[in-house]
């Protein structure tokens, strides 16, 4: 695993040992992110179950200005700060020990809005639906803010998720990207 293009391109990344996290094939990375490059640059992101922090450091490598991690999974936590320093990106980022929602409602508290969301949680638990009706309610996302799933291909996605509304989506074996706009309200 490594950083694909950008101020760190090249650069490994270290990995969380286990099956405790799935992280983002390179190929896919790539896509994802040349579909989302016009937003990248100076945005603020939120990587949600973050895992190794792959997304959101891409995101930073790619020119994004701020990037909050949250994961519940301790060894997560520590390998994105790991991440984080090998890369020379600490101090654009925020890292949280937390469960989504805590997390989520936690940064509701400094009154934090993004432009790009990752989330990936883990496949089949339902938690991109409960972490976007928190994204939500708690007002996390600017208008036209962009919010990307990475979801089973086989769990299909609706087309529109409360306020936002689904503007691509992509498939690469058995995973799928879905990529959710926030609509003016």
């Amino acid at each position: 695993m490594r950083v694909i293009s950008g101020k760190a391109g090249g650069l490994r990344l270290e990995s969380v040992k286990g099956q405790a996290v799935r992280p983002t094939a390179d190929r896919i990375k790539e896509s994802l992110f040349n579909i989302i490059r016009p937003i990248v640059c100076d945005a603020h992101v939120l990587d949600l179950f973050a895992g190794t922090g792959a997304l959101g450091i891409e995101a930073l490598s790619r020119g994004a200005q701020f990037v909050t991690f949250i994961d519940r999974n301790r060894e997560c936590v520590s390998v994105v700060k790991s991440n984080l320093q090998h890369t020379g990106f600490a101090e654009q980022a925020e890292v949280y020990l937390s469960n989504f929602e805590d997390g989520l409602r936690r940064i509701a508290g400094m009154k934090r809005k993004y432009d790009l969301v990752f989330l990936d949680p883990p496949y089949g638990k339902g938690f991109e639906y409960k972490a976007v009706e928190l994204l939500i309610y708690f007002n996390l996302i600017r208008t036209d803010g962009i919010i990307v799933i990475e979801n089973e291909q086989k769990d299909i996605l609706p087309e529109t998720l409360n306020c936002l509304k689904r503007v691509d989506e992509r498939g690469y074996g058995r995973t799928a990207l879905n990529f959710y706009r926030k609509i003016k309200e």
